[in-house]
């Protein structure tokens, strides 16, 4: 049955949405304008670059900000609507918070640490100890219940910030850069664990993080903004299969431009076209791999249908090969083993051939799909 808004108190939100928000907030010259919701048990990581409003969302979802437009519902309790001058403080949300530095409290054990949200909850002492006991053991941390912050390991500090956030049954876990203070091999192992806490969570879960391998592996859904608004939205495999926008395509590993299809030939900026594996029409991206791109000293013979001079313009160590960035025409990445750099003998500055089968391309329409939100590179 849908709500009647008219009705004071209906529920506005999709059906089985736990987070239903518009999030409007005006800073300064800055605005994050950004639609959002979540369902139960659903994992949404919110990506972007710098500046792009991820921490205004988190804020402004925890109450540490105002919203100055739009509105906030979260299990159908309206919690935030500047235009009834509606605003619930902070600790009235039914949220927990995992922040990037986990924010801890020094004085207190991490039995204590974890008892602080059911006792302001209004558990007495002894339930609130209890429930922080089980979270702990759940965590696989009940040895360490007397121990202070400051003598937990990072990965140890980061499951019982974890453990406190869930400790009081929120609604909407928020997690903010939770792994990002964590050394590689921590964070790996941190990961799993986190992942299997967040598939027995039964609320809506907004991950913020800049890591793609910690969206990808951990989110059920991802949300990117740029300049506040979104850009793209959809599951994991639409996003990384299909990028929008250059931020988009550096964060999946791939090369992307804009251009006009006719057939299998895209023109895409200043009479540079890219021959295409797959016929299109009208507007459409184009995107590949760096590991698609050869270089050559002179221009290639044979099968690549793309080919242009390149001019090496940086070179860097990624994973076992190098990743050469290339101007010409256009900006392009290249992914070569150390050994084929050293035939090349590359060096920035130096100019050599780059080719691209069309067969190694993938074309996709410019227009949103529905799962995605489009904007210009």
């Amino acid at each position: 049955m849908t709500a009647d808004p008219s009705v004071p108190g209906a529920d506005p939100r999709p059906a089985g949405a736990v987070l239903d928000a518009h999030l409007v907030v005006d800073r300064g010259t800055f605005r994050l304008d950004l639609p959002l919701t979540i369902g139960p048990g659903e994992v949404v990581a919110l990506l972007g670059p710098n500046g792009a409003g991820k921490t205004t969302a988190l804020r402004a979802l925890a109450g540490l900000i105002p919203l100055t437009d739009g509105h906030l519902s979260i299990e159908g309790r309206h919690l935030d609507d500047p235009a009834r001058r509606l605003w619930t403080p902070t600790e009235q949300r039914p949220i927990g918070v995992v922040f990037q530095d986990y924010l801890l409290f020094p004085h207190l054990t991490a039995l204590d640490n974890i008892a602080f949200g059911p006792r302001r909850q209004g558990l007495d002492r002894h339930r609130a100890r209890q429930r922080a006991a089980d979270w702990l053991a759940r965590v696989g941390l009940a040895e360490h219940a007397r121990r202070k912050p400051r003598h937990l390991s990072g990965g140890q500090a980061q499951r019982v910030a974890l453990a406190r956030a869930l400790a009081v049954e929120p609604a909407l876990l928020l997690l903010d850069e939770p792994l990002a203070a964590l050394d590689a091999r921590t964070r790996l192992d941190t990961r799993a664990q986190l992942q299997h806490h967040l598939a027995g969570h039964c609320g809506a879960t907004l991950l913020v993080t800049h890591d793609p391998i910690d969206a990808v592996v951990l989110a059920d859904r991802l949300v990117i903004i740029e300049n506040g608004q979104v850009v793209q939205e959809g599951d994991v495999a639409t996003v990384t299969a299909r990028p929008r926008t250059d931020y988009v395509a550096r964060l999946v590993g791939l090369n992307l431009y804009r251009g006009h299809a006719d057939g299998h030939r895209v023109l895409l900026t200043d009479g540079f076209h890219l021959v295409t594996g797959d016929q299109h029409a009208g507007d459409v991206f184009v995107a590949f791999a760096p590991s698609a791109v050869a270089l050559h000293p002179g221009r290639p013979d044979g099968s690549p249908r793309n080919t242009w001079p390149a001019t090496i313009t940086g070179i860097q160590r990624h994973g076992d090969n190098l990743r050469v960035q290339l101007g010409g025409p256009v900006t392009v990445a290249a992914d070569i083993t150390p050994a084929a750099a050293a035939q090349l003998n590359l060096a920035p500055g130096r100019t050599l051939w780059a080719a691209v089968k069309a067969a190694e391309t993938r074309v996709y329409p410019a227009a949103a799909a529905p799962a995605d939100v489009a904007a210009e590179p």
